[in-house]
């Protein structure tokens, strides 16, 4: 029973959380190149999850079957009345008097399993078909809901998800889009482009941009910043953390949770404008394309990358 609850719950909070943590990244390679005129590359290649989705969709199938719990006789312990009383007798050369016959008065085992009556057994499977009526009616309202934040895609029909992917490749800058099953796809994707607006990846039609990878920002005093939020499950920035923090979904049934891919790439800067901040651990490096800035992404990672530079007036 706590299973099934777990794992209705899990679809649940699923259903509240999808604006928020959709997309992540598996193992991949980006590249960000800006030049200080303003033109830029940006380069996504390796592994996009829609995490945990088709395994959510697909949880409690197992609960077709009915199993039934145990019967037991509560009037009879399951401790033989030999032991109740050599335990009593222990007890009283311990603690004499009052004492002994506190420990006298509790002498109650556990209650003694039996088999199930018919009738029983009958009552048990009448309430298990309710429970598992309601928990259909539910899971198909849960979906509902999942199909709308998703923009009409079934995470259980594997045509739906191809058309996901057909969606993609026709948007600009995606080369690649493969599945590989279980809400995992290898996507190729490259931009060119001039930062005279605001740029983030990634944005997939009919899909919220609430949880994006990379995102450059264009200011008035003619910088750039660069931030990142995607590339780290632990910052505070990255919706899959905060939902995990708040316990929203990893505080649910921890058995039935799926887990989350494996987060494992390198995100690189290069740049000849000004590096005017920066969160990596050696600082700027000297490469053909002006100045080079690194971050190695994976679960060890503390913050998510971010840096600010200065483009030419």
């Amino acid at each position: 029973m706590m299973k099934r609850i777990g794992a209705a719950g899990i679809v649940a909070a699923l259903a509240l959380t999808l604006s928020a943590c959709l997309l992540t990244p598996g193992k991949f390679v980006s590249a960000l190149d800006l030049r200080k005129d303003g033109h830029f590359t940006f380069a996504y290649k390796g592994e996009l999850s829609l995490y945990g989705i088709t395994q959510l969709a697909a949880m409690d199938k197992g609960n077709d079957t009915f199993k039934p719990s145990a019967c037991y006789d509560y009037d009879t312990p399951a401790d033989t009345a030999a032991d109740a009383a050599a335990a009593a007798a222990d007890a009283a050369a311990d603690k004499p008097g009052d004492e002994a016959k506190a420990t006298d008065d509790d002498t109650f085992g556990d209650p003694k399993e039996r088999p199930c009556t018919k009738e029983e057994l009958a009552d048990q499977k009448v309430a298990w078909e309710q429970n598992r009526k309601e928990t259909a009616e539910k899971k198909k309202k849960d979906l509902e809901e999942m199909k709308a934040a998703l923009g009409g895609l079934d995470p259980t029909d594997p045509k739906s998800i191809e058309e996901f992917a057909a969606r993609l490749r026709r948007q600009a800058g995606w080369k690649l889009v493969a599945y590989k099953g279980n809400g995992l796809f290898d996507v190729d994707y490259a931009i060119a482009g001039k930062a005279d607006h605001d740029f983030i990846f990634p944005i997939i039609e009919k899909f919220p941009t609430t949880n994006t990878f990379v995102q450059v920002l264009r200011r008035s005093d003619g910088t750039v910043r660069i931030d990142a939020p995607g590339f780290n499950a632990n910052a505070s920035g990255n919706p899959m953390g905060q939902a995990m923090g708040m316990g929203m979904l990893g505080a649910m049934g921890k058995g039935d949770m799926p887990k989350p891919p494996e987060m494992d790439g390198v995100f690189t800067v290069t740049t000849n404008g000004q590096v005017l901040a920066n969160n990596t651990d050696e600082g700027p490096q000297a490469d053909p394309a002006g100045q080079k800035l690194s971050w190695n992404v994976n679960v060890r990672s503390t913050s998510a990358p971010t840096a600010l530079i200065k483009l030419a007036n």
